[in-house]
């Protein structure tokens, strides 16, 4: 699958991936988010019956992580920081808007 093959749209929050759909989402092979998975890298990812289940919001850390890895030749470890740094950013600006502050 080549990258130009991917398409965006948007997820219910209650919608759960595949370690398949997810990697085929990102570009990458499913390999990869395996060994990201053994490192540590997805905190917020459980194992329901055998089967890795990841939410939206993962699915936004998988990007930003291969994003990382490729465009700046991150190593994981790295890129699992950037993006949680990320993610921590959108939370702030949500709350900045949820005061009213933004």
């Amino acid at each position: 699958m080549r990258e130009d093959d991917i398409l965006s749209g948007s997820l219910l929050e209650e919608t759960w991936l595949t370690l398949e759909q997810v990697a085929a989402a990102c570009a990458v092979e499913p390999e990869w988010l395996a060994r990201h998975l053994d490192d540590g890298l997805f905190p917020h990812v459980a194992a329901v019956a055998g089967t890795w289940r990841f939410s939206s919001a993962n699915l936004a850390r998988a990007r930003r992580m291969r994003q990382l890895e490729r465009d700046f030749d991150a190593v994981p470890e790295l890129a699992a920081l950037v993006a949680d740094l990320l993610e921590e950013l959108d939370e702030l600006r949500v709350r900045l808007r949820q005061a009213g502050l933004s």
